[in-house]
């Protein structure tokens, strides 16, 4: 079962990882990234608003691609990062606000935001099902949750070798290659809408979501108040 809180030692290693990445983060995904303009552009042209919420804003890729006239709110759970973000922001001239937060345990109340986005986040969790649970607790009932992430090959074979490379993987970059992100958006209580796969065997999916009409609603960091069983994560 998901815990109430977040793990708090898997949490400072995912941050420490981090952390010790964000001065080389962006030349180290530089070429990939190329693949993730239009990714990234469409996702945010379906973003609504006008109040939306970014979660693992990292060094602020995204910001790019924010359409205008939307309130963001950003948070990410390492400082190095941030400070990066922070950066991006200026040199774009952005009015954006960049906060440090958890996605497992976010410290804004029910029914938040408009819409919530996470690009190549969701890989990065400790325990995602408790941060997609989160989203669909600060985002208003209706609202969407737009996601971009990898996840693990439905192939036999090359989900294997994914699991297989897995804890050297994560190690040494942070992300986990072999999550299975849409049934965890579905164990998280969010009502999935749609995905749509962008290739590579299908690793890589956009993700959309919605909140329920009845809000999930929750105690405190995703335990439920209404006696809602808490769904085991992969």
């Amino acid at each position: 079962m998901i815990s109430a809180k977040p793990d708090k030692k898997a949490t400072t290693q995912t941050r420490a990882r981090y952390q010790r990445l964000s001065p080389i983060y962006d030349r180290m995904e530089g070429i990939a990234e190329r693949r993730y303009v239009p990714w990234r552009t469409y996702l945010w042209s379906r973003v609504r608003g006008p109040i939306v919420l970014e979660v693992g804003v990292g060094t602020g890729k995204n910001m790019l691609y924010y359409p205008p006239g939307l309130q963001i709110t950003a948070v990410d759970l390492t400082p190095g990062m941030l400070e990066r973000a922070r950066k991006r922001a200026v040199d774009l001239n952005l009015s954006v606000e960049l906060l440090l937060g958890d996605v497992q345990a976010l410290d804004f109340p029910d029914a938040s935001f408009d819409s919530a986005v996470a690009t190549f986040v969701f890989c990065s969790v400790p325990e995602p099902v408790l941060g997609l649970r989160e989203l669909a607790r600060v985002v208003k009932p209706g609202g969407l949750v737009l996601l971009l992430e990898h996840m693990r090959s439905a192939n036999r074979l090359l989900g294997a070798i994914m699991d297989f490379l897995n804890p050297v993987v994560v190690r040494v970059m942070g992300a986990n290659i072999n999550r299975r992100t849409v049934e965890n958006v579905e164990k998280s209580g969010l009502v999935l809408e749609r995905v749509e796969d962008l290739g590579m065997r299908g690793i890589f999916k956009q993700i959309t979501a919605r909140v329920a009409d009845i809000p999930v609603h929750t105690g405190i960091h995703g335990l439920s108040s209404t006696g809602i069983p808490l769904w085991e994560t992969t």
